[in-house]
């Protein structure tokens, strides 16, 4: 009998990414193989995002096709995770009744018992039990890994539907994760990113003994074989010395910091509840780069959020000018249902908000293409990803500073190999192995 077969699309962040492969190791530990297409997947699983609303929509018509799909076959499964199903939870079965089990972020380990179950009648998942990891994972790449450090969120920022879709904050304890990462190593892995929702607030609700996000980077630093370790998402009120000082003195952890703007005037900043000043920001990059003066800083900022005047866009302008991100993620603010934020009137026309958007993406990389031309003439180390995706000849990796570079030379994924950066544009970095180099790894 030829083993069933799952389908899984992913919505949405890096924690999103990670809790799929945890679906897929799952599930595969059943027995279950991948499938490269829902039609021919005995199960269909969606992980679902609920920040943006593009991801709403474009997440209900992968849904729409799988209906269709069982339609043909009444015997095949669909599933529903992540944070949209639990943002409406109320509702998933009434809206989509073809849909056989649904569940929230913390409840992933809940799809094998319901398909080890007798009976596969409807069920839905949406409690909160804290960090339910210990599940077998499918790492897309074998030399990195994600590894969720924390869940949930106590941050309150108007327009984030987060803290109700994944619940109050959680940190796992130090010693489980130096464990799990020294077992990552073991498995090949040199490079790994730490989740969760604010980072760096990691620890401080351990008992009896608190932790902190620092101690934690000094303690994975530690691990023979662990080259690299990245973090995302930091939030700025919980950026301090000790985590920037961390990057200055552990060559582990490397040189870019995503530190999220939203909005670069106090005012706007203030309604978004994000318990920082432009002032308190602009502090922070001062501090890193006194530290760490080669950083490549990225962020994120929302345009048009309530009230958001020309001259408080005008601000954001000057955050972006004045710090020279490496890159940022940049969005059309949208309303999302049970947030302060969606209370509030959407007072800026669309229209206003798609020309704020053109301005910003403009000044956003014409300043990452400045910055990136100070790589140009450098060697850097690069981990091997793979074949370029523009050009099958050439190879694909990442810099310390998570800068893409497409170059030319023989190498295996997973290989560290310097690289001489003979270009740059506002996002990606080319380059060329030398002789020596090419000799060195193979």
């Amino acid at each position: 009998m030829a083993a069933k077969r799952y389908h899984v699309t992913t919505f949405g962040c890096q924690m999103n990414e990670h809790d799929s492969e945890r679906m897929k190791g799952m599930l595969e530990s059943l027995g279950y193989a991948e499938a490269g297409d829902p039609a021919d997947a005995d199960l269909i699983l969606f992980n679902t995002c609920s920040i943006r609303e593009k991801a709403d929509e474009r997440f209900i018509a992968h849904l729409n096709q799988a209906k269709a799909l069982k339609a043909k076959d009444p015997e095949r499964l669909i599933g529903v995770g992540g944070c949209w199903a639990q943002s409406v939870k109320e509702e998933v079965f009434r809206q989509f009744p073809f849909v056989d089990v649904a569940f929230g972020p913390g409840q992933v380990h809940k799809l094998a018992e319901f398909l080890t179950s007798d009976s596969l009648t409807a069920q839905g998942y949406f409690e909160f039990e804290g960090f339910t990891g210990h599940l077998p994972a499918r790492r897309e790449r074998r030399y990195q890994a994600w590894m969720q450090i924390s869940v949930g969120c106590n941050c309150r920022c108007s327009y984030c539907i987060v803290p109700s879709t994944r619940g109050r904050e959680v940190s796992r304890p130090p010693a489980e994760l130096v464990e799990e990462a020294r077992g990552l190593v073991a498995d090949g892995v040199r490079e790994v990113t730490l989740l969760g929702q604010n980072v760096n607030a990691y620890g401080r609700d351990l008992r009896p003994e608190r932790a902190s996000f620092s101690q934690l980077l000094y303690a994975l630093a530690e691990i023979d074989g662990l080259d690299r370790i990245r973090y995302t998402s930091p939030h700025p009120k919980d950026m301090r010395e000790d985590v920037i000082r961390a990057h200055a003195e552990l060559d582990a952890v490397m040189p870019h910091i995503h530190l999220p703007l939203q909005s670069g005037s106090t005012r706007i900043l203030k309604a978004m509840r994000r318990t920082y000043s432009r002032e308190r920001y602009m502090d922070r990059v001062a501090l890193i780069r006194e530290h760490v003066p080669d950083v490549a800083l990225t962020t994120d900022i929302i345009v048009g959020f309530p009230g958001e005047t020309e001259a408080d866009f005008q601000e954001t302008l000057e955050v972006v000018e004045e710090v020279g991100y490496d890159g940022a993620f940049t969005f059309i603010f949208s309303p999302r249902r049970g947030t302060e934020a969606a209370e509030l009137p959407d007072d800026v026309p669309h229209e206003e908000k798609v020309e704020r958007m053109q301005r910003l993406v403009e000044v956003v990389q014409r300043r990452a293409h400045e910055r990136a031309q100070r790589f140009v003439g450098r060697t850097m180390d690069v981990l091997v990803e793979g074949p370029s995706r523009n050009d099958p000849d050439r190879l694909r990796g990442r810099t310390g500073h998570n800068k893409v570079v497409n170059f030319s030379g023989l190498a295996q994924p997973g290989q560290i190999v310097p690289v001489e950066i003979t270009g740059a544009t506002s996002q990606t970095l080319t380059g060329e192995m030398s002789l020596l180099s090419a000799l060195a790894t193979s």
